[in-house]
């Protein structure tokens, strides 16, 4: 029979080598106040595409021009395509689906910050708060992964989008290639939702 442990002594203090060791979790704060500043470049860049995308739905062609440089095919394995003067359905629908790419990378964001700092660095103490995220209340490492690799998968499908749309002006090898890497993230998210449970299992 196992004998109970001993009760730990929460009054006595952290040796100097552990409490170092406990202490430079906190390394990793500048890492997280990095990615808040990130997070203010998304929100900018949000939202001179939004006014870029009224501004031509008012006629402006200055404005046409920027969102087809920036939705429009222009790299290596796509073919050039002329410069429209007006905002079509089409382009209108590729500048929307940029605007939900950023507002999903900006929720990826968010997930790594808050989930991050709450598992890795520091307790938030916002179980009574109000505006407490439903999945900050049951989040760990394992949760985490399984929503980023989650959040990954919706970005890639984003991205995906947009080229089918555009589908007729990439070539065979960058459609096969993006479509391959997408598999590849469903297959990994997958796998990682599936270790997680299979570990999950093993706990109970």
């Amino acid at each position: 029979m196992l004998k109970p442990s001993a009760p730990v002594d929460l009054t006595r203090p952290m040796r100097p080598l552990p409490r170092l060791i406990f202490m430079s979790r906190w390394l990793q704060l500048p890492l997280y106040l990095g990615l808040i500043l990130a997070q203010c470049v998304y929100v900018f860049h949000f939202w001179v595409e939004l006014v870029h995308l009224i501004e031509a739905a008012f006629g402006n062609k200055e404005a046409v021009a920027l969102i087809a440089e920036a939705v429009l095919p222009t790299g290596p394995g796509q073919t050039a395509m002329a410069m429209p003067t007006k905002l079509s359905e089409t382009t209108i629908m590729l500048v929307v689906l940029g605007l939900i790419d950023v507002v999903m990378i900006s929720n990826l964001l968010i997930m790594v910050i808050v989930g991050g700092y709450e598992t890795f660095v520091s307790r938030m103490n916002l179980q009574q708060h109000p505006d407490q995220p439903e999945w900050l209340s049951h989040v760990n490492a394992s949760v985490l992964k399984v929503k980023l690799a989650t959040a990954i998968i919706g970005i890639s499908s984003i991205h995906l989008l947009k080229t089918f749309i555009n589908a007729a002006h990439y070539d065979v090898k960058t459609l096969v290639a993006q479509t391959s890497i997408h598999v590849v993230f469903l297959i990994s998210a997958m796998a990682i939702a599936m270790c997680d449970r299979l570990l999950a299992g093993d706990k109970h």
